[in-house]
């Protein structure tokens, strides 16, 4: 596996003498690549139809001369002010029926039909000039898709391509009302023509409405998305590639990853604990320098998980204080380094920084680069060419195949958006937790999509929260040490209850009877330790009750093959499970110091320390925010 660093950078927004000292600097520092246009668009069409490359031409050849690989985005996130005279109603509305009007950016639906000709139309003018230039040697399409709540829009245009959407996927109205039960609260409909968007009604609207406009919006992404790409592939052999947020579920990256080459993401970890993360202040005052323990990692597997062939980057990497969360602080000095290697060792081919220089003006002048506006070097340089060495002197490492799968389905999420079933239920927050047991038992992890049919690899695999899962799946989860649920397998497509009820997996006697959302405050202990919280299954059949309450109410069920979680652990009752599942796996598990986390590749085993303070392990010491790794 090759690693190589990378640096987000802005030609336009600096006097081009300085373009030439900036790219030897970037060498200097053991950078390779460089990701470059992905916000210029008025800057290379600044009126309608008046291309303006000659900048972009010099900025490219400067960045090659110096020895470094460009990365041209797409620049369809920004669309330009004279485009909205051109598509008065391309803007996004929110909820509430607000525009979201220019100003910043990602202001554009997805569902204009007009908006979405126009950015094909910018990225085949640049395939066209650059498609074939040997310096061009990937491309990233538009920017953080579902950055800033854009992906649902409840615009004009969203209304109409809807209600195709609709007429295509029931073809019958009868058959709508009837998938979505619209006979309750005398809700049918006539036609297709009468559905409207699923906001501002009284209150919440029929659940499978809501959840159609979800995968409606994903399936509108995927339609915007595959144009740039179509015009690209017509024009380029350079790879393609997405660069995707934290925490951003909208819509399904596995789709996206697909069309594409390369998945990336843009990891900011101070940013996503302040902005991003539901933890206690405890927690969050721990590692409010350093970024939560397992949050980057479960980003870096899920996407090498997105990208074909498991090919993956970070584009954009936190070097320092960001400008858009709650609270801004700086990291712990050896973070970025810290962050640079444990992508690495999740797979990672490029770790990018945000961004080369700082920028001393607009909405992001209070972010951090490598370089200080006044070009004197930030601390995350002096870390970045640390990584830099590192890399070169290291031999390459194949990642492998972890020995723990972990099921990850983007319309699960959905489905418990549209129905909580209590206040503050989160697909996302109930697989974080289900990762982080793995992860404080030293274990390693790939995440792999519901659509899997083939679990044969595998020791163990978890899939909590699973809304359906396909028959292929439920098949595959026989072959190895297995554990479903909390909340898995209880929908249909359409969000109502099967009969015969769920879970209904095969060989396995257990039905969720009953479901309780529970309040912060609450808790059931269970027997043995730990307890239960959050979400409760009230669990019936003849599978033995592996773990069971202090009441005598089961938890688990199963026969340490096929299992079935009928609740939410919390940690210490998570910790007691996986051990149990992974000595019916005959997986090796530690008790990891807070803080401390692994990731074995192939060849070599890494130690990431995000505790304050030093800790050791095997016998090695490894410092506060510091990285370590040996051979297996």
């Amino acid at each position: 596996m090759k690693r190589a660093l990378g640096v987000c950078y802005y030609p336009e927004h600096w006097p081009e003498e300085m373009w030439a000292q900036d790219a030897a600097r970037m060498v200097e520092t053991g950078i390779s690549w460089v990701r470059i246009g992905e916000f210029a668009w008025s800057r290379i069409e600044p009126a309608p139809g008046v291309f303006e490359f000659g900048w972009l031409d010099r900025a490219i050849a400067t960045l090659a001369d110096a020895g470094l690989k460009i990365i041209l985005g797409t620049p369809t996130c920004t669309p330009p002010r004279w485009m909205l005279e051109r598509f008065p109603d391309m803007l996004a509305v929110d909820p509430q029926g607000n525009p979201r009007k220019f100003g910043s950016r990602r202001h554009y639906c997805f569902s204009h039909d007009g908006y979405r000709a126009a950015s094909g139309e910018i990225a085949a003018r640049l395939g066209d000039r650059y498609g074939r230039d040997a310096r061009i040697h990937a491309w990233q399409i538009d920017n953080e898709y579902g950055c800033h709540d854009t992906i649902l829009s409840f615009s004009d245009a969203a209304r109409e391509a809807f209600r195709t959407w609709l007429a295509a996927r029931y073809q019958d109205i009868d058959a709508l009302n009837r998938a979505w039960g619209t006979v309750f609260w005398s809700m049918e409909y006539r036609h297709f023509g009468d559905i409207d968007l699923p906001n501002l009604t009284v209150t919440q609207p029929a659940p499978a409405h809501e959840l159609a406009f979800r995968r409606f919006s994903s399936d509108q992404v995927m339609r915007y998305h595959e144009v740039q790409v179509a015009a690209l592939r017509a024009r380029s052999d350079a790879p393609l590639i997405h660069n995707y947020m934290g925490r951003v579920l909208d819509f399904d990256h596995f789709d996206v990853g697909r069309s594409i080459d390369i998945a990336s993401w843009d990891s900011y970890p101070i940013g996503f604990l302040s902005d991003r993360l539901e933890a206690s202040e405890e927690h969050k005052a721990r590692y409010l320098h350093q970024g939560d323990p397992d949050m980057q990692a479960f980003h870096h597997d899920l996407y090498r998980a997105v990208g074909r062939e498991g090919r993956w980057w970070v584009m954009e990497q936190q070097p320092g204080p960001v400008n858009w969360a709650p609270h801004n602080p700086a990291p712990l000095p050896g973070m970025v380094r810290l962050w640079s290697w444990e992508a690495f060792a999740h797979g990672a081919e490029v770790v990018s920084y945000f961004r080369w220089r700082q920028a001393p003006f607009a909405q992001e002048q209070m972010h951090a680069g490598l370089l200080r506006p006044d070009d004197v070097a930030a601390p995350g340089l002096t870390e970045a060419a640390q990584v830099g060495r590192e890399i070169a002197e290291m031999p390459e490492v194949s990642r492998g195949t972890a020995p723990i799968a972990l099921i990850f389905d983007y319309p699960s999420e959905w489905t418990w958006a549209t129905l909580p079933q209590g206040a503050g239920f989160s697909y996302f927050r109930l697989m974080l937790d289900a990762y982080r047991a793995l992860r404080r038992r030293g274990l390693s992890i790939d995440i792999v999509p519901s659509s899997v049919s083939d679990l044969a690899g595998y020791k163990l695999v978890l899939a909590p929260g699973l809304a359906k899962m396909p028959t292929a799946l439920t098949t595959a989860l026989t072959q190895t040490v297995a554990l479903v649920g909390p909340r898995s397998n209880l929908v249909t497509d359409e969000l109502s209850i099967p009969v015969p009820m769920g879970p209904d997996l095969p060989g396995l006697d257990v039905t969720v009877a009953r479901v309780e959302s529970l309040p912060p405050s609450a808790r059931r202990a269970a027997r043995g330790g730990g307890s239960v919280h959050h979400w409760v299954e009230t669990l019936e059949g003849g599978a033995p009750t592996l773990f069971e309450t202090v009441d005598g109410a089961p938890v688990v069920m199963g026969n340490d093959k096929l299992n079935y979680l009928g609740a939410w652990p919390d940690a210490a009752l998570w910790d007691r499970i996986i051990v149990h599942l992974a000595e019916a796996a005959g997986v090796t598990t530690c008790a990891l110091p807070d803080g401390l986390r692994l990731r074995d590749t192939e060849t070599h085993r890494f130690a990431f320390n995000y505790g304050p303070e030093d800790t050791d392990i095997d016998g090695r010491k490894i410092a506060a925010a510091d990285v370590a790794w040996w051979p297996l």
